[in-house]
């Protein structure tokens, strides 16, 4: 392998899994830390450690001109960007070529395409894959109120340049469009630079299913199949699951296929993921953006598939082939994935940062922990509230929901709140344990 020392701009638990995984390869690690990161858990355990700044993000992980000065002094072949944070902005994939330093990730171009819902919606529509009646661009309310009006209410309101539901706003009626259309691109405005805005039929019975492409630099594409992601609050997945349940298999081919249908028909180079909205009623589905980087939901893939997802980036962007065609790779079991944060949920899960007393993680068969958390650890407030990642595996899915309660009871943390509690309550419901979830699964568990 050409790489053999990695510089990780991340930190939290994807810093730790991308460091162990460098370790398994025999790729050393640098890694990029704030100040308040220094003494954490992934800074105690890769090779070397550089603070490129102060605890904001915006003057340390989200630094371009810092990491690439500070990768050049280390010395490093690659950066590998984690999740989060700059993993899907063009301007340090461009850097990085500019610089010589490999990007494990796909090319800029790719980033900056797909990374524009717009733009990807339109490569999505060329290449066949079925996409929801909408708009382009919309530049002021009165286009608004004309497209809604042809497509006919409700119809979601998105921000192009956007992502993790920032600027989405549905529109249920006419009479509230004006003051919902300046709301939502006053946000997109404030998250993304780019208040950007455009229109697509909304779905009220919906499922959010995605499909895991891995694809190399010689043009040599695989899905890993499919994870359902609709178990989730404000746009933001809380319990994620692989394979989906509760569809039909023609129906989970076909999102399979157009998963890597799009990706072959843009050269797709690296570990990505295409998401797709079902229309339960009516058993169809449709395209909603392409992600460019590694999922935080990750780890259900590998519990099915036994392939690391980590190592397949880093080898793609070794320019290394794909060591195995869409026939090598089996399907065995059921995975569940729960994200555990430091959240009070009777105050509208409100962040909970404060020092970790007690910290007791579940074990067994089945069971995988992805934290950087311990006991004695204190969680930052600059930061996601993301703690840990409990993944089980098991041989049916009411196997894996039966493993993941029991872990779930066994996982004990003091001295914060966190969502385990509700976690437990969502996996209780019916709707859940009979595979009919759907995005306003955690609203109705709410009321």
């Amino acid at each position: 392998m050409t790489i053999s020392r990695i510089y990780i701009i991340n930190r939290g638990e994807i810093a730790l899994r991308i460091i162990r995984t460098c370790k398994v390869l025999g790729v050393q690690t640098v890694l990029a830390v704030s100040e308040e990161d220094k003494t954490s858990l992934p800074a105690r355990i890769a090779d070397e450690v550089i603070c490129i700044g102060p605890a904001s993000a915006t003057q340390s992980y989200l630094n371009i001109p810092i990491i690439i000065t500070t990768a050049l002094a280390a010395k490093v072949d690659a950066i590998h960007p984690g999740y989060g944070f700059l993993s899907e902005v063009s301007e340090l994939a461009k850097a990085c070529e500019e610089n010589g330093i490999t990007f494990v990730g796909p090319s800029a171009e790719h980033i900056e395409k797909m990374g524009n819902k717009l733009i990807a919606r339109s490569i999505a529509e060329q290449c066949g894959v079925p996409i929801l009646r909408g708009s382009s661009k919309v530049h002021s309310v009165q286009e608004a109120r004309e497209i809604v009006e042809e497509i006919g209410v409700p119809v979601m309101l998105k921000a192009a340049a956007g992502g993790g539901g920032r600027g989405m706003k549905i529109i249920h009626s006419l009479d509230n469009l004006e003051s919902t259309f300046e709301s939502a691109t006053a946000e997109a405005k404030a998250a993304f630079g780019d208040g950007s805005m455009y229109i697509e039929r909304y779905i009220s019975n919906a499922r959010h299913i995605e499909v895991q492409v891995l694809g190399d630099q010689l043009g040599n594409v695989v899905h890993l199949g499919e994870r359902d992601c609709s178990t989730q609050r404000r746009h933001q997945k809380l319990i994620e699951e692989a394979i989906a349940p509760n569809i039909t298999e023609k129906l989970r081919e076909n999102i399979r296929q157009s998963a890597v249908k799009l990706a072959e028909f843009i050269k797709y180079a690296s570990a990505g993921t295409v998401e797709f909205i079902v229309d339960q009623d009516n058993q169809t589905y449709y395209f909603l953006e392409m992600n460019t980087r590694i999922q935080v939901e990750h780890p259900v893939t590998e519990m099915v598939t036994g392939i690391d997802l980590v190592e397949q980036q880093i080898k793609v962007a070794n320019k290394e082939p794909l060591a195995f065609s869409q026939h090598d790779i089996a399907f065995n079991g059921h995975s569940i994935e729960c994200r555990i944060n430091a959240e009070s949920v009777k105050d509208n899960f409100k962040p909970t940062p404060g020092l970790i007393q007690s910290w007791n993680i579940p074990q067994g068969p089945g069971i995988r922990v992805d934290s950087h958390v311990y006991q004695g650890y204190k969680i930052p407030i600059y930061y996601d509230s993301m703690i840990a990642k409990l993944i089980v595996h098991g041989t049916t899915r009411e196997h894996a929901i039966r493993r993941m309660l029991v872990a779930l009871d066994e996982f004990q943390v003091e001295g914060i709140s966190t969502t385990i509690p509700f976690l437990k309550e969502i996996l209780n419901r019916s709707e859940f344990k009979n595979g009919q979830v759907h995005t306003k699964l955690i609203e109705a568990a709410l009321v």
